[in-house]
């Protein structure tokens, strides 16, 4: 009988996640699709930037509704790119704002980007989105600005980023 591989848990083990506390989040479109928009732009004076399509708009629309409702999460920076996405997010009170019981911050990122995804995927009438989705705590300010430049220099780079596909002729 075939052993199923052991799965790495993907949570660092020294922090606790009750904290609040800035995260490093991508998600992907499924089959890395570029759907969300495209890199236009490839000198100095037209520098490389995205153009959103429709599906990337209304991403951007919600992510900015998140940000003028949400009481405990905003985001700081983000960058969307052809078939992905890049934020920083902050939880900036652990707490339920009905109950005012704790909330742990793994159970608030995890609400976030499955509330994202939901709601586009309605507004696109197809599930857009891969299953999953990487986080990563951001320990200290060094490393805060390090992931924030690099999510403003994403779509310059855009040809040598891990999530590009180089398209048949």
């Amino acid at each position: 009988m075939n052993e199923l591989p052991v799965r790495k848990h993907p949570r660092l083990k020294t922090h606790s996640y009750s904290q609040i506390g800035s995260y490093f989040v991508t998600f992907c479109v499924k089959d890395r699709h570029e759907i969300l928009g495209e890199i236009v732009g490839r000198g100095i004076l037209d520098a490389p930037h995205m153009v959103l399509s429709e599906h990337g708009t209304n991403l951007c629309n919600t992510i900015d509704y998140v940000n003028k409702n949400s009481d405990n999460i905003v985001i700081t920076k983000y960058v969307i790119m052809p078939n992905h996405v890049h934020l920083i997010v902050n939880i900036c009170n652990s707490t339920d704002g009905a109950s005012g019981k704790p909330r742990p911050a793994n159970a608030l990122i995890p609400k976030l980007i499955s509330s994202i995804k939901r709601y586009t995927n309605k507004l696109a009438g197809f599930n857009m989105w891969q299953r999953s989705y990487h986080d990563r705590i951001i320990r200290d300010e060094t490393e805060y600005q390090r992931i924030s430049q690099y999510i403003g220099e994403n779509p310059a780079k855009w040809p040598e980023d891990e999530y590009f596909i180089i398209k048949s002729p």
